[in-house]
């Protein structure tokens, strides 16, 4: 047998929650989101206090030298040695029960865990008005732990509240008292640990996780450096966090980074700090450099380790600068996408926000071409799904290229070869033509279409409005101002013997129009529609420009459904086209 890569270690709960609160054991998740239900807490608390097993923990010895330095201010007394890598939930939750202090949860607003006890049957519940009210119950076990509170003090206020609402026989208030102190006797409740060794790399500590833990969140490398944020720079782990947060509600006043295309997470918000300041995208490479690892000699410096979170701490910096934020959303926009929902991939989007303040930051390229080199970037990169897959290779392999790159001129040309190579003739008139050939609703290939209606300032089909307009965020009633119409109606297609759902709602057959004209077309016919409406609305040369824009073929309205199908691909790929040529 090989080295044993691990040792146990008994703690009680109290000896626990001590060593969290000095810092000796770090619990990030005191500080992310906290994704149990307070069901889940109450359920915790109750097999505990009946005396099963819940689990054993699993640390990670973090290798912290006595000479150890913190980024930025912190206000742990001790940096952690054990970072806790399974039965975070756990820990977090007795934790904050215990402490009484808030957790914050996926919308990253602070909650309060209230767990109730019901000493006559000893039965746990989640607090809610009518518990409160409920004088059989201790509405609130967080006080039970507090320092302030006096355990014999405790016990009489719940016996007098109890009392004042029926009789309590001296034998039953033995029972009572002795539910309260077994309560109280939790923090006394046995865990056992065990502890890796700090000669484990990150990816070898989550092979252990994966063998020993079939189920719980898979962990990867953005969840090591997160944690290692938590324990040398605190307040940088902080501001990711507030950042993401305050991105998910509209602003009251001043400024924000509140916008209509994403709702960050932490973890991602990561990446393109690690992109911008290390020109890395694989995490596995950072979280060695952030442990002050030499990638040659392989020994560790905690010299280096600081001057390694320096970068970080710079490049989040300019990351989180609400002003490069917002300027890289006037790129999305001048690539025609106007809102979230366009946009297939958030991983792709924030691979373009990294490269976009590369090109501000480490080259100066001027903002009006950057913006206009990025937008042809972002419509590429979305459109032939390059950051799906395998993002972290392709990022990696961008980055690698730019040490090539000298100046702002190259940069931007750089971009344009690549863009040039991917959008080839061939790409244009077989591949995307192909790619069209699908029902999913998520289809990038569709998205760009819609935002190459944008580019070329179309009006929506029977309307004189244009796409732009009413794709605009803002715009929000009870029915979308735009909805995609069949333009050979499902209930028609029906009739013909067409009913395969693959094959009714292929994107091809689909067209952005206004909610009350999709209502009024129903089940009609093409034939019967078209007609109708081209005649009442529109002259010859308007109906002409829209059938431009909306890819229609001539005739299409008596054209057998899958030559109209195969006949309006290619168009729309040619509209794709048009409007990516205006960028």
């Amino acid at each position: 047998m090989t080295e044993i890569l691990f040792k146990k270690v008994d703690y009680s709960l109290s000896g626990l929650i001590n060593d969290i609160e000095m810092g000796e054991i770090g619990l990030p998740d005191i500080q992310r989101p906290f994704v149990w239900p307070n069901t889940k807490v109450r359920d915790l608390l109750d097999s505990m206090y009946k005396g099963f097993p819940v689990g054993y923990l699993l640390f990670w010895a973090s290798g912290v030298s006595d000479g150890h330095h913190v980024i930025g201010t912190d206000t742990k007394q001790k940096i952690p040695n054990l970072l806790i890598v399974d039965g975070q939930q756990r820990l977090t939750a007795v934790y904050a029960v215990m402490k009484g202090v808030p957790v914050i949860r996926s919308n990253y607003r602070k909650e309060l865990i209230h767990i109730a006890f019901r000493p006559t049957d000893q039965i746990f519940k989640v607090t809610d008005a009518a518990v409160r009210k409920d004088p059989e119950f201790i509405p609130d076990i967080s006080e039970i732990w507090s320092p302030q509170t006096n355990i014999f003090e405790l016990n009489e206020n719940y016996l007098n509240r109890l009392r004042a609402s029926r009789d309590v026989l001296p034998e039953e208030q033995k029972d009572l008292q002795n539910a309260i102190s077994g309560l109280y006797g939790l923090q006394n409740y046995p865990f056992t640990s065990l502890v890796l060794s700090s000669s484990l790399d990150e990816e070898q500590v989550a092979e252990v996780f994966v063998r020993i833990n079939s189920k719980g969140t898979q962990l990867n490398q953005a969840n090591f450096i997160l944690t290692l944020m938590s324990v040398f720079w605190d307040d940088g782990r902080a501001e990711l966090e507030d950042f993401c947060r305050i991105a998910r509600d509209p602003p009251t006043d001043g400024p924000s980074p509140y916008n209509h295309f994403i709702e960050p997470d932490p973890d991602q918000l990561l990446r393109v700090s690690v992109g911008l300041g290390f020109r890395r995208a694989r995490l596995k490479y950072v979280y060695s450099l952030l442990q002050g690892k030499d990638m040659e000699t392989k020994d560790f410096s905690d010299e280096r380790k600081v001057q390694q979170f320096i970068h970080l701490k710079e490049a989040q910096k300019y990351m989180l600068n609400l002003q490069n934020w917002h300027e890289f959303f006037k790129v999305l926009i001048r690539a025609g996408y106007r809102r979230g929902d366009m946009i297939s991939s958030r991983v792709g989007l924030l691979q373009v926000y990294t490269l976009f303040l590369v090109g501000k930051r480490d080259y100066g390229v001027d903002n009006y071409k950057l913006r206009n080199a990025m937008a042809r970037w972002f419509f590429m990169t979305a459109l032939t799904r390059r950051y799906t897959g395998s993002p972290e290779s392709v990022m990696e392999q961008d980055l690698t290229q730019l040490r090539d790159v000298g100046d702002a001129e190259e940069f931007v040309s750089h971009f344009d070869r690549i863009i040039n190579d991917m959008l080839s003739e061939d790409y244009w008139n077989i591949t995307l033509p192909n790619e069209l050939a699908t029902s999913s609703a998520n289809s990038p290939s569709l998205f760009a279409y819609h935002a190459a209606l944008n580019l070329l300032d179309a009006q929506v089909l029977f309307s004189k409005m244009k796409v732009s307009e009413l794709l605009d965020p803002v715009t929000q009633a009870n029915k979308s101002a735009l909805e995609r119409h069949h333009l050979f109606p499902k209930a028609y297609l029906k009739k013909l013997g067409i009913t395969e759902t693959r094959i009714t709602n292929q994107i091809a057959n689909y067209a952005l129009v206004e909610w009350p004209d999709n209502v009024a077309i129903s089940d009609s016919s093409p034939a019967e529609y078209y007609l109708h409406i081209y005649t009442e609305r529109f002259s010859t040369e308007e109906m002409k420009q829209m059938s431009y824009w909306h890819a229609l073929p001539s005739g299409w309205e008596n054209m057998e459904y899958q030559e109209f199908l195969d006949a309006r691909r290619k168009l729309m790929a040619q509209v794709i086209r048009d409007g990516f040529e205006k960028l």
